[in-house]
């Protein structure tokens, strides 16, 4: 769905996409505002399962493909960054007002911000992507034209929408278009893989090597979150220039490895929190990342670029949970092969050290950002 979208909004605009997974994202929450019970709930599942397909990941898709419309190359991993800080400050507040709000009061509330959210982003956020002839956005459900030669003469006919779907070829074209892109794309896999092992595993882990409770998480979760907030938008944006984004990306890598191999060999209850610590540095590795994809393609494929690797993630993180979580299981218990209950964390680790190994074949990545389309990877 992430390239599709990322397809959509290259051709009809970044606001007219982000409409539709805006304001899917409120029906979930609007069925638990009006009740918590068991039945509310199971709707709320289904729901949930089913608008995630178009709103999971693509409102941040569809955001960092806006702020590439609008950001030069040279500012684009500071831009990144910030979006990220703040959307880590944000989990911090809501982190925060969980903790006073009641159940039934939690989803009220995140249903009313997540409509002002909409009614916000429909009247002040202006269009990204106007239309070259005249002016205007195209109409989602408006037919394209298409030039058919046939026999030497040309003739110009309506082309329907679903044919600028883009299919599995042409995403696998658009990643093989640069070196670059193909390698990022590599280094997203792993570091996803990474990140969705570590949250499948590391709160069972804690909760049977150090007895960690819900409120100790929750601990964890807020410092982890206020780092990253005060890291990305004040340290990031002032490293960016001296040092560059695929060395903030390699850098960030390797902390996260770190980060792994500390927690795997966590001999007392305060590791986890030291660990905890290094975020500071690891926050970098995602808008350092983006920043690189954004680079490879020109202005008119930034939705489909950022969807890509957004897909390369979701796939990821579908992974991980069918990998580390048997694992983990295996090693908290008393049948594990040898005793070593961080093993799993340390095989995040190693996963980690591959995408930091990779990441270095990317170095300094040239920017390849123009008007036009540089690749011609989705052809319509």
């Amino acid at each position: 769905m992430m390239p599709l979208i990322g397809n959509l909004s290259d051709q009809y605009g970044r606001k007219s996409l982000l409409t539709l997974p805006m304001t899917l994202s409120i029906i979930p929450y609007a069925v638990l505002a009006c009740s918590t019970t068991t039945n509310y709930f199971y709707a709320y599942y289904t729901l949930r399962t089913l608008t995630a397909m178009i709103s999971e990941g693509s409102i941040n898709c569809l955001a960092l493909a806006y702020l590439a419309d609008n950001i030069s190359d040279t500012q684009r991993a500071s831009a990144f960054g910030i979006l990220a800080g703040i959307s880590s400050g944000a989990f911090v507040f809501a982190t925060l007002a969980a903790r006073f709000l009641s159940a039934g009061s939690t989803f009220q509330v995140a249903t009313f911000v997540s409509m002002l959210a909409v009614v916000y982003m429909r009247i002040f956020l202006e269009e990204s992507i106007p239309d070259r002839n005249d002016g205007m956005t195209q109409p989602i459900l408006k037919e394209t034209e298409g030039v058919i030669q046939k026999d030497g003469d040309v003739d110009t006919r309506k082309m329907p929408v679903f044919k600028t779907i883009p299919s599995l070829k042409d995403i696998i074209r658009l990643i093989k278009s640069s070196p670059s892109f193909s390698q990022a794309a590599i280094v997203a896999f792993f570091q996803s893989l990474a990140e969705g092992g570590m949250i499948c595993s590391i709160m069972y882990y804690l909760k049977a090597r150090f007895h960690f409770n819900k409120n100790q998480f929750a601990d964890l979760m807020l410092i982890a979150g206020i780092i990253s907030t005060v890291s990305q938008l004040f340290i990031m944006p002032l490293l960016v220039s001296p040092i560059g984004d695929g060395r903030l990306l390699s850098i960030g890598l390797l902390v996260s490895c770190l980060n792994s191999i500390l927690n795997s060999l966590a001999w007392s209850a305060w590791v986890p929190y030291a660990a905890t610590a290094l975020s500071i540095v690891m926050v970098f590795t995602t808008p350092s990342l983006r920043s690189i994809v954004s680079k490879q393609v020109g202005t008119t494929e930034q939705g489909k670029a950022q969807g890509c690797i957004s897909g390369v993630t979701s796939l990821a993180n579908i992974i991980a949970p069918l990998i580390f979580s048997p694992l983990t299981a295996l090693f908290l218990s008393e049948e594990a092969p040898f005793h070593f209950p961080g093993f799993s964390i340390l095989c995040i680790a190693i996963t980690s050290m591959i995408a930091f190994i990779q990441s270095l074949t990317i170095g300094k990545t040239p920017s390849n950002s123009r008007d036009e389309n540089c690749s011609n990877s989705m052809e319509v």
